[in-house]
This record gives structure tokens, sequence and C-alpha cells, in this order.
């Protein structure tokens, strides 16, 4: 999940214009890539990072952060950030700071990265430097628990205007048995991550949920997911305003377990990647998509910014 910090002076010159660009993360090859929308100019700016998952932008003060999830029964995820070129990269969150960490999102404006603990069970935030690391929601706990993946925490969004978080929580493999949940940001008075009443399922019964994108310009949540078709390996979106029932924008191009995904609102994009490999592009209502990336390894996380 990016923040876009676009540039807001020199649109009008070629040479400071803001220009997009996308991070995607290959997650067995530990690398992180940055490249035009359309795929082309590819770097790679990190190597030898530890299975990442989820990737956040902050363009305002240069730099990326990115989860890497380890070896999960060791319980050694970190966190780690460096600029937008991969230099000065540090690790923020160390090895065992949190388990298993997925999907993450930067709020620039409040100074915070939330993240979603797969087998940690938890919906976890910490500051931008990685110090005041909490837990928000905690779904499970115990080795007995974490062998339970209708309590694994995966794709993460925020709504700053109303104060709300969603998360998902994929169940098994393809299980149909999928949640979509929604909660306050922050605890009520007198309750603690394990209790806490305000927790809403807004839909059950998915495939596999997966990373969630919040578009909040249209009040619109869009989010990928890895399970079988017709309503698997599909994007989909819903409004957040009001009862409708989600909209799976990719019919007839199935992909081959979606993942990541991000959104460039004012560009009318949308961007995914799945595990065979492939990044695909599309208008927000899925109309004109295009597979413009594929055999590029295991990919997970993706993020637009522009820089």
């Amino acid at each position: 999940m990016t923040e876009l910090q676009a540039t807001k002076t020199g649109r009008s010159s070629s040479a400071n214009a803001a220009v997009g660009r996308l991070f995607v993360l290959e997650l067995n090859a530990g690398l992180i890539h940055t490249m035009n929308p359309d795929g082309s100019d590819k770097k790679t700016i990190i190597t030898n990072a530890r299975l990442p998952d989820g990737i956040a932008v902050d363009v305002a003060a240069g730099h990326i952060y990115w989860t890497n999830m380890g070896n999960p029964p060791v319980n050694d995820g970190s966190i780690e950030r460096a600029d937008l070129d991969g230099s000065n990269r540090r690790v923020i969150v160390p090895e065992g700071g949190t388990h298993t960490p997925k999907q993450m999102h930067l709020d620039k404006e409040n100074g915070k990265l939330y993240w979603c603990d797969r087998e940690g069970m938890r919906v976890m935030r910490c500051n931008l430097d990685g110090s005041h690391v909490e837990t928000l929601v905690e779904a499970g706990r115990g080795d007995k628990d974490s062998h339970d993946q209708t309590r694994w925490c995966v794709g993460i969004t925020i709504d700053p205007k109303l104060g709300k978080i969603y998360w998902t929580q994929k169940g098994p493999d393809k299980g149909d048995q999928g949640r979509l949940f929604r909660a306050n940001i922050e605890i009520p008075k007198g309750e603690n991550p394990a209790n806490r009443s305000d927790i809403e399922v807004l839909f059950d019964k998915l495939p596999e949920p997966i990373d969630l994108e919040f578009d909040l310009a249209n009040r619109v949540l869009y989010w990928t997911d890895r399970g079988n078709p017709p309503r698997g390996n599909t994007v989909n979106r819903v409004p957040v305003d009001k009862k409708a029932p989600p909209e799976i924008l990719n019919p007839q191009h199935p992909l081959m377990e979606g993942i990541g995904i991000a959104l460039d609102v004012p560009g009318n994009r949308l961007f995914v990647t799945d595990f065979a490999g492939s990044i695909y592009s599309a208008d927000l209502d899925g109309k004109n998509p295009r597979n413009f990336a594929y055999a590029q390894g295991n990919l997970t996380g993706i993020a637009y910014a522009e820089i």
C-alpha cells in the first residue's frame, strides 16, 4: 500500500514533473524491482531480502518500506527501510519483532506503518522509525491457534477519514473460508486486541482474500483473491459506505494466484501481481486489462508512486 506524495509543482516542466513508478517484490529471489507502469526501465534496487511480501512508498521522505516474512516456523519476521534507489538500507523492526509480516500500509499523515502478521495472527502498527510496535487486533495466540488458517491476517488498509482499519483473514488455501473485517483503528477503552467488541465481518465465505487497497476519493475497497475460479483468482471491489455485493472485475482474465494490488486513482489505473510472475494493469472498473509482464518470478507486493 502506498501513500502517494506526488510532486505538486513543476508539472509543466518535463525536468521536474513527477513520474509514475511501480515497486514490485519478487518473493523467493528476495528482490525488489522498480519499473515504469508499462514494465519498461526495470531496475533491481534490493537484493537478499528475506521473503519480502508487503511494500509501501513514502515519496516525500524518499523511503521505501517492506516486510520480510523470514522463516515462519522460526518466528523471525522483520521490516526494513531504504531510500528509493535502494541505498541506506536499515532494519527498523528487528527479526522476531513480528512473526510473518505480510501486506503493509503507510499512514504518512499520522506517522504510522500498519501491517498484518500471518502466523502471528495479528494486525500491527509502529512509528515510521520502527519504534512503538503495537498490536491492534489479535485473532489467536499460541502454536495451536497458528495452525488454524482462518485466523491468519494477510491484507490491510485504513480509512483515515472515518478512522477505520480493514484486513483480510485468508482461511485455508482455496477453502472458501476467507473473511474481510473492519474495526476502528483505536481499540475501545477498557478493551484489548484479543477481546475488542468493535470488529465487523464485512464478508465471509470468500475463496482466499489476500491484499487490499482503498480508493479514498470514491470510497471503494479493492482486493485480490487467490482462491479457485470463478470467485477466486480475481480482483474484487465494493463501495464501503453502503450495502452492496462485491464486484468481480476480471471474469474473463483469471489470475494465477493473485497477490499484490496498487491503485493510481487519478490515472484511472490498477495494478496487480500474481504468483506466476505476471503484472497486470487495467482501468479501475476492470476494463482494458493488459498483462505487460510475465514470468517475472514469484511476485507478491506491489506499490505505485509518483516520484
